[in-house]
């Protein structure tokens, strides 16, 4: 079969799939992101290995696989994008110091707990202990963030401090892994001017983002002025991905930021609740439930072997590591215990940024087969346990005084996709 309908085949697939799982996840309490990533694993070589059927062999040397994860690269980029739109930057600015000393501690702790676990199963401390520590210091909002606009959660005081912490540990854990690299490489210390410059273009990246969004007022008015059909939205996706390329490519930093970036800038425009009613159907319809199945389908769970042991440890060094050092720092910024043990929660998935720091490791031959192995049950056990824990911390209700405010601001429940 020739690669275009293998791919319009698996599409339908995933789509119909995800969405029959959302729904049977919500009808049992829980997220709708919790079906589709389990629907994920059924479909990949965990149990069924769908895309290991005949029909889509690979051809001309492009599995199928391949092409599925550039559009769930693309789902989370604009998820991000919207997470980015219901931030409400005032509240950011009132938890800043929260979400920074949340974020700290929840690198802190994963980093050096990696390294003593590496090192309790004979793993070299240098360089594959101090990778597996830097993996577990990645933290994926996307999931987070969609879990919580379920809830209608994401405006609350934690919930803003989640994204923002997220935000804060994107940026130490690519300083993490960019000091780890280079040690690795060079066998010895890194020096100063390397890491200086790491510094530099992420902040570079961040000023010039944020002095570049005063211009989105002027431009999102002309774009809706403009004799074309959906001009205003497609300005908006095109700068979303502009800054999603711009902060990996010049900043170092992961896509995701650079779109939730964009995101927030475009929240503070006049035209906020017209963009949202444009892209959630574009996202939520296809791209986003490709994302959570995707995520599914990288890990085989058949292959954890004679590293069950230390795949298990890992798992729970990765939810009790993260989530315990991230609510000690909001308690000691003034949360109290139930707020702190929600933002620690809220931190807990790795998700596409945990894999992205193993497959570099494991590339570059830092880490092997058995821990990157490990590394990919770890993220999708984080991934699928963090909704289902948010939903037991967050009870019903919870949202409720953002619901008149968020139903202005965001497309009606049949346009938003899973619920």
């Amino acid at each position: 079969m020739p690669h275009p309908l293998q791919l319009l085949l698996v599409l339908t697939l995933v789509v119909v799939v995800a969405k029959i799982a959302g729904d049977v996840a919500h009808r049992l309490g829980q997220p709708a992101v919790f079906g589709e990533i389990l629907a994920g694993l059924l479909l990949g070589p965990t149990a069924l290995n769908v895309l290991g059927w005949p029909v889509f062999a690979p051809v001309g040397g492009v599995p199928v696989l391949d092409t599925l994860l550039d559009l769930a690269d693309l789902g989370v980029i604009l998820l991000m994008f919207i997470a980015g739109m219901e931030t409400d930057v005032e509240e950011m600015r009132r938890v800043g110091q929260v979400a920074f000393w949340s974020a700290t501690g929840g690198v802190i702790l994963p980093f050096f707990g990696g390294i003593f676990l590496a090192g309790a199963f004979g793993f070299p401390a240098m360089w594959e202990g101090a990778f597996i520590g830097t993996i577990l210091t990645a933290t994926s909002v996307s999931i987070s963030a969609q879990t919580l606009m379920d809830l209608g959660a994401l405006r609350t005081r934690e919930g803003t401090t989640i994204l923002g912490a997220a935000v804060i540990d994107d940026v130490m854990g690519i300083l993490v892994l960019s000091v780890i690299v280079a040690l690795a490489r060079a066998g010895q210390g890194v020096g100063l001017g390397s890491i200086a410059w790491v510094m530099v273009k992420m902040t570079l990246f961040f000023v010039v983002a944020i002095a570049a969004g005063r211009l989105f007022r002027p431009l999102t008015e002309w774009a809706d002025r403009l004799g074309t059909s959906q001009g205003l939205l497609a300005l908006v996706v095109a700068t979303a991905l502009l800054y999603a390329w711009a902060a990996e490519y010049f900043g170092g930093i992961a896509a995701i930021t650079g779109s939730y970036v964009a995101g927030v800038l475009f929240a503070q425009t006049p035209l906020k609740k017209k963009i949202d009613m444009g892209l959630a159907p574009l996202t939520y319809s296809v791209l986003v439930p490709v994302f959570f199945v995707s995520i599914g389908l990288r890990a085989n769970g058949r292959d954890l072997g004679q590293q069950a042991v230390f795949t298990v440890l890992l798992v729970l060094l990765a939810i009790v590591a993260k989530a315990l050092g991230c609510a000690v720092g909001a308690r000691a910024l003034g949360f109290d215990n139930k707020e702190s043990v929600r933002v620690g929660i809220g931190m807990i998935s790795r998700g596409e940024v945990g894999l992205i720091v193993a497959g570099y490791g494991l590339t570059h031959a830092i880490i092997g087969e058995a821990v990157f192995s490990a590394s990919v049950i770890m993220v999708l056990a984080t991934t699928v346990v963090t909704p289902p824990l948010l939903r037991l911390v967050f009870p019903k209700g919870r949202g409720t005084h953002v619901a008149l405010e968020e139903a202005i601001a965001s497309p009606p429940p049949e346009l938003r996709g899973p619920e």
